[in-house]
Protein backbone atom coordinates (compact mmCIF):
# COMPACT_ATOMS: atom_id res chain seq x y z
CA UNK A 1 0.00 0.00 0.00
CA UNK A 2 2.79 2.43 0.90
CA UNK A 3 4.49 1.75 -2.44
CA UNK A 4 1.29 2.69 -4.30
CA UNK A 5 1.03 5.92 -2.31
CA UNK A 6 4.66 6.83 -3.06
CA UNK A 7 4.15 6.05 -6.76
CA UNK A 8 0.98 8.14 -6.88
CA UNK A 9 2.74 11.02 -5.13
CA UNK A 10 5.66 10.81 -7.59
CA UNK A 11 3.23 10.74 -10.53
CA UNK A 12 1.42 13.82 -9.20
CA UNK A 13 4.74 15.64 -8.65
CA UNK A 14 5.75 14.85 -12.23
CA UNK A 15 2.38 16.05 -13.58
CA UNK A 16 2.73 19.29 -11.61
CA UNK A 17 6.25 19.83 -13.00
CA UNK A 18 5.05 19.31 -16.56
CA UNK A 19 2.02 21.60 -16.13
CA UNK A 20 4.15 24.25 -14.40
CA UNK A 21 6.54 24.35 -17.38
CA UNK A 22 3.87 25.30 -19.95
CA UNK A 23 4.40 28.86 -21.20
CA UNK A 24 1.90 31.63 -21.78
CA UNK A 25 1.17 32.00 -25.53
CA UNK A 26 1.14 35.82 -25.37
CA UNK A 27 4.19 36.23 -23.11
CA UNK A 28 6.22 33.05 -23.73
CA UNK A 29 8.95 34.10 -21.33
CA UNK A 30 6.46 33.32 -18.52
CA UNK A 31 5.09 29.96 -17.48
CA UNK A 32 1.41 29.63 -16.61
CA UNK A 33 2.59 29.01 -13.06
CA UNK A 34 4.65 32.24 -12.97
CA UNK A 35 1.69 34.15 -14.37
CA UNK A 36 -0.56 32.72 -11.66
CA UNK A 37 -2.96 31.23 -14.22
CA UNK A 38 -2.22 27.61 -13.27
CA UNK A 39 -4.27 27.17 -10.11
CA UNK A 40 -4.14 23.45 -9.38
CA UNK A 41 -3.02 20.06 -10.67
CA UNK A 42 -4.68 16.91 -9.32
CA UNK A 43 -4.84 13.20 -10.06
CA UNK A 44 -8.22 11.50 -10.30
CA UNK A 45 -8.76 8.06 -8.77
CA UNK A 46 -8.34 6.69 -12.31
CA UNK A 47 -4.94 8.40 -12.63
CA UNK A 48 -5.98 11.17 -15.05
CA UNK A 49 -4.47 14.60 -14.54
CA UNK A 50 -6.87 17.50 -14.01
CA UNK A 51 -5.25 20.93 -14.33
CA UNK A 52 -7.22 24.02 -13.32
CA UNK A 53 -6.53 27.42 -14.88
CA UNK A 54 -8.02 30.87 -14.35
CA UNK A 55 -8.11 33.44 -17.18
CA UNK A 56 -6.37 36.75 -16.62
CA UNK A 57 -9.62 38.43 -17.65
CA UNK A 58 -13.01 37.36 -19.02
CA UNK A 59 -12.80 36.71 -22.72
CA UNK A 60 -9.02 36.24 -22.78
CA UNK A 61 -8.36 34.87 -26.28
CA UNK A 62 -5.31 32.92 -25.10
CA UNK A 63 -7.34 30.52 -22.92
CA UNK A 64 -7.96 27.98 -25.68
CA UNK A 65 -4.26 27.90 -26.53
CA UNK A 66 -3.32 27.57 -22.84
CA UNK A 67 -5.74 24.65 -22.48
CA UNK A 68 -4.51 22.94 -25.64
CA UNK A 69 -0.84 23.44 -24.69
CA UNK A 70 -1.44 21.99 -21.21
CA UNK A 71 -3.27 18.94 -22.58
CA UNK A 72 -0.63 18.33 -25.27
CA UNK A 73 2.32 18.65 -22.87
CA UNK A 74 0.70 16.39 -20.27
CA UNK A 75 -0.22 13.80 -22.91
CA UNK A 76 3.30 13.93 -24.36
CA UNK A 77 4.54 13.15 -20.83
CA UNK A 78 2.29 10.08 -20.70
CA UNK A 79 -0.68 11.47 -18.77
CA UNK A 80 -4.36 11.37 -19.63
CA UNK A 81 -5.30 15.00 -19.15
CA UNK A 82 -8.20 17.36 -18.70
CA UNK A 83 -8.16 21.12 -18.15
CA UNK A 84 -10.82 22.93 -16.18
CA UNK A 85 -11.37 26.67 -16.16
CA UNK A 86 -12.16 28.30 -12.83
CA UNK A 87 -13.56 31.82 -12.78
CA UNK A 88 -13.69 32.09 -9.00
CA UNK A 89 -11.78 33.61 -7.49
CA UNK A 90 -11.06 35.99 -10.37
CA UNK A 91 -7.41 36.17 -11.40
CA UNK A 92 -5.39 39.03 -9.96
CA UNK A 93 -2.08 40.40 -11.17
CA UNK A 94 -1.02 39.92 -7.53
CA UNK A 95 -0.82 36.19 -8.38
CA UNK A 96 2.21 36.74 -10.62
CA UNK A 97 5.11 35.11 -8.78
CA UNK A 98 8.28 37.02 -7.81
CA UNK A 99 10.11 34.95 -10.45
CA UNK A 100 7.49 35.98 -13.00
CA UNK A 101 7.86 39.65 -12.09
CA UNK A 102 11.63 39.40 -12.44
CA UNK A 103 11.26 37.64 -15.79
CA UNK A 104 9.03 40.44 -17.04
CA UNK A 105 11.63 43.02 -16.01
CA UNK A 106 14.42 40.96 -17.58
CA UNK A 107 12.49 41.10 -20.88
CA UNK A 108 11.89 44.86 -20.75
CA UNK A 109 8.28 44.75 -19.56
CA UNK A 110 7.08 46.69 -16.56
CA UNK A 111 5.52 44.37 -13.97
CA UNK A 112 2.21 45.35 -12.40
CA UNK A 113 2.04 47.01 -9.04
CA UNK A 114 -0.46 45.93 -6.40
CA UNK A 115 -3.93 45.26 -7.80
CA UNK A 116 -6.51 47.92 -6.92
CA UNK A 117 -8.85 47.11 -4.05
CA UNK A 118 -12.52 48.06 -4.16
CA UNK A 119 -15.25 47.81 -1.54
CA UNK A 120 -18.29 48.49 -3.66
CA UNK A 121 -19.05 49.85 -7.10
CA UNK A 122 -16.08 50.48 -9.35
CA UNK A 123 -16.14 53.95 -10.92
CA UNK A 124 -16.02 54.00 -14.71
CA UNK A 125 -13.47 56.33 -16.24
CA UNK A 126 -12.60 56.82 -19.89
CA UNK A 127 -9.29 58.48 -19.04
CA UNK A 128 -5.97 56.61 -18.97
CA UNK A 129 -5.29 54.90 -15.66
CA UNK A 130 -2.73 56.75 -13.57
CA UNK A 131 0.01 54.38 -12.50
CA UNK A 132 3.18 54.90 -10.54
CA UNK A 133 5.81 52.90 -12.42
CA UNK A 134 9.37 53.07 -13.62
CA UNK A 135 11.06 52.35 -16.91
CA UNK A 136 12.25 48.73 -16.96
CA UNK A 137 15.32 49.77 -18.98
CA UNK A 138 16.75 52.76 -17.09
CA UNK A 139 14.68 52.85 -13.89
CA UNK A 140 13.39 56.40 -14.41
CA UNK A 141 9.97 57.33 -13.05
CA UNK A 142 9.60 59.88 -15.84
CA UNK A 143 7.26 57.88 -18.09
CA UNK A 144 4.16 58.63 -20.12
CA UNK A 145 1.37 56.44 -21.40
CA UNK A 146 1.13 56.23 -25.19
CA UNK A 147 -1.79 53.78 -25.32
CA UNK A 148 -3.92 52.03 -22.70
CA UNK A 149 -3.92 48.97 -24.96
CA UNK A 150 -0.83 47.21 -26.22
CA UNK A 151 -0.53 43.96 -28.17
CA UNK A 152 -3.00 42.44 -25.69
CA UNK A 153 -5.75 44.03 -23.60
CA UNK A 154 -3.84 43.26 -20.40
CA UNK A 155 -0.87 45.45 -21.38
CA UNK A 156 -0.48 49.22 -21.82
CA UNK A 157 2.16 51.04 -23.85
CA UNK A 158 4.47 53.59 -22.27
CA UNK A 159 7.48 55.68 -23.23
CA UNK A 160 10.28 56.70 -20.93
CA UNK A 161 10.93 60.44 -21.24
CA UNK A 162 14.46 59.98 -19.85
CA UNK A 163 15.90 57.27 -22.12
CA UNK A 164 13.14 57.69 -24.77
CA UNK A 165 12.59 53.94 -25.01
CA UNK A 166 9.07 52.55 -25.43
CA UNK A 167 7.98 49.70 -23.17
CA UNK A 168 4.96 47.64 -22.24
CA UNK A 169 3.38 47.56 -18.81
CA UNK A 170 1.37 44.56 -17.59
CA UNK A 171 -1.77 46.08 -16.11
CA UNK A 172 -2.87 45.72 -12.52
CA UNK A 173 -6.06 43.70 -12.40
Amino acid sequence: MATATVARSARLDRARQVAASVTDPEMPMLTLEDLGVLRDVELTEEGRVVATITPTYSGCPAMATMRDDLVRRLQDAGFGAEVRVSLHPAWSSDWITPRGRQTLADHGLSAPGPAPRHDGPIPLSFLPTRRSLTCPRCGSAEVEVTSEFGPTACRALYRCTTCLEPFEHVKEI
